[in-house]
């Protein structure tokens, strides 16, 4: 199920729980991983508290989700991609960007196109919500262009 999302959301589960087997996935997939904290009584939030520890994202409400996985400007992003057409260097980047991290080095190289046009292109797709940056210089894609994902 965690290859199938941008991330999961675990709500409660003891440390030995089938919803911490499913976070664990999720980040050997670089997939986001929430947690809701619960009860420091309750064996049921022993997991989320766990996750919380070892950096998983503090839930409070469904904005904390949509602003870490840049959903929230999906209005904005679907006009900028309008205002801004894609150029021919963003659709040879994109051809060596998946769902799984590539380090900007290896874009340039893959490409080979200088590392200023990769960097100023990597940076255009991201406002367009076509790249999303995984750590130091390193992109995956984010979704298909023309998803309407809903809130």
């Amino acid at each position: 199920m965690s290859g199938l999302s941008l991330g999961v959301l675990v709500v409660e589960g003891d440390v030995k729980s089938g919803a911490l087997i499913t976070a664990g996935l999720a980040l050997e997939q670089n997939r986001e991983v929430f947690a809701v904290p619960g009860s420091v009584f309750a064996a049921q939030s022993r997991g989320t508290h766990r996750l919380i520890q070892e950096g998983a994202k503090l839930v409070q409400g469904v904005q904390d989700i949509l602003e870490e996985l840049n959903l929230t400007m999906v209005p904005q992003q679907m006009e900028m991609k309008e205002l801004v057409p894609a150029t021919d260097t963003e659709e040879r980047l994109l051809r060596h960007i998946s769902r799984e991290p590539i380090h900007i080095d290896e874009v340039r190289r893959l490409s080979g196109l200088p590392i200023a046009a990769v960097s100023s292109a990597l940076a255009m797709l991201e406002l367009k919500g076509l790249v999303r940056q995984m750590g130091p210089m390193s992109y995956v894609r984010t979704r298909e262009a023309g998803a309407i994902y809903g809130t």
